[in-house]
């Protein structure tokens, strides 16, 4: 699903901007509703796997809706069906997400939840880094044709349902309780202070990390032809990868607080980098730290809202976290826009650093960062 979902959108902004003749501001909308829906439905999804007790059925709709709805992207021809196809997509990744990783959860060992989560993020990755590149062939076999492309995302998306309808088998697992209302205040008032600030945390962090999109635009600007661009994401996808499961690993043995803050760092000096580059060799730079910062910071996010969600709950954890997080992500990606058309992409990228800057400072001050270890 991730080759399909990274053919497109390793394109989209710039079949926007150049073929639908969309301002940037536009691109900035677009991707930030598109990610906010995704986060906002894993709240139902995850929730309606609690109650039910079931994790693949949902997200076996999701992955379906997100594949078949694929089509839309070829046949656009203005703004508002690449509105209705980008949410449509972004519906169906909100109700897998919440369900897959409360299954991830569900069968992992405590102590291994970090390596889990990093080799979950590196293998999604994997399908990330393919997608832009088979796009890059692409649109050289075919002379920049983005329709054509699009066309042939829709194939491995139908892939990945069929693989998840007959390959994946969901274990048995007692550990959750059917027929209960996750959202009750009493199982609200379960989840505890710690878990509603690792929930305050995602949210900053979301605000320091907007849409990548602006990365594929920025590649443009770097003087880095059009048919090559998706390779950008090739990159940030690549060093992802490479690095998810290592420091997923690592956050099983060390500080969580502290390897966050290491990571914001890392984001930092991308922005920095983005944001100075004055050809494609400081927009690749840029593109790797990025890709780095993903890699340490993503996997263990999603192991703090396992360890500090029980386990009958973990669904609903998972959609709150993505809740808050999604209306952070659309603040991001529409101030990022903004401030692209109105003051240029360097400010747009110093403003990032900013945020990062900002989320350091919130989590050195807060007294569970101190007292983290790697049991926390």
């Amino acid at each position: 699903m991730d080759i399909s979902s990274e053919m497109i959108h390793s394109l989209l902004p710039l079949f926007m901007v150049t073929t639908l003749q969309t301002g940037t501001t536009a691109v900035g909308i677009v991707e930030g509703l598109a990610e906010s829906v995704a986060l906002v439905v894993k709240v139902f999804s995850g929730t309606l796997s609690d109650y039910l007790g079931k994790r693949k059925a949902l997200a076996l709709f999701g992955y379906s809706l997100g594949a078949l709805t694929k089509p839309l992207f070829a046949m656009a021809s203005g703004l508002g069906l690449v509105l209705t196809a980008r949410l449509l997509v972004r519906v169906g990744k909100g109700m897998r997400g919440a369900p897959r990783d409360a299954l991830v959860a569900d069968i992992t060992p405590p102590h291994m939840r970090g390596a889990a989560f990093g080799l979950r993020q590196s293998l999604d990755t994997v399908g990330a880094f393919l997608g832009p590149l088979l796009a890059v062939a692409l649109m050289l076999l075919w002379a920049d044709d983005f329709r054509a492309v699009f066309w042939v995302a829709v194939v491995p998306g139908l892939m990945a349902v069929a693989l998840l309808q007959f390959g994946v088998q969901e274990p048995a697992s007692g550990r959750i309780q059917k027929g209960k209302n996750p959202v009750g205040l009493d199982n609200l008032a379960r989840l505890g202070r710690t878990y509603w600030w690792v929930v305050g945390i995602g949210s900053v962090f979301t605000l320091a990390r907007f849409s990548e999109a602006f990365l594929v635009l920025r590649a443009q600007q770097g003087g880095i032809p059009v048919a090559f661009v998706p390779l950008v994401m090739v990159a940030m996808n690549l060093v992802y990868a490479l690095s998810a499961y290592p420091f997923g690993k690592l956050a099983d043995t060390v500080s969580h607080y502290k390897l966050l803050m290491f990571g914001l760092l890392v984001l930092i000096a991308a922005d920095i980098a983005l944001a100075s580059a004055t050809d494609w060799s400081g927009v690749v730079l840029g593109v790797g730290l990025w890709g780095l910062h993903m890699g340490m910071t993503q996997g263990l996010l999603a192991a703090m809202v396992a360890d500090h969600a029980p386990a009958d709950l973990r669904g609903t954890a998972y959609g709150f976290f993505n809740l808050a997080c999604g209306f952070a992500m659309l603040a991001a990606s529409v101030l990022a826009g903004f401030l692209w058309d109105r003051l240029g992409s360097s400010f747009t990228f110093y403003t990032g650093a900013l945020f990062c800057a900002i989320a350091i400072l919130g989590i050195s001050l807060h007294p569970v960062s101190r007292t983290d270890s790697k049991t926390t």
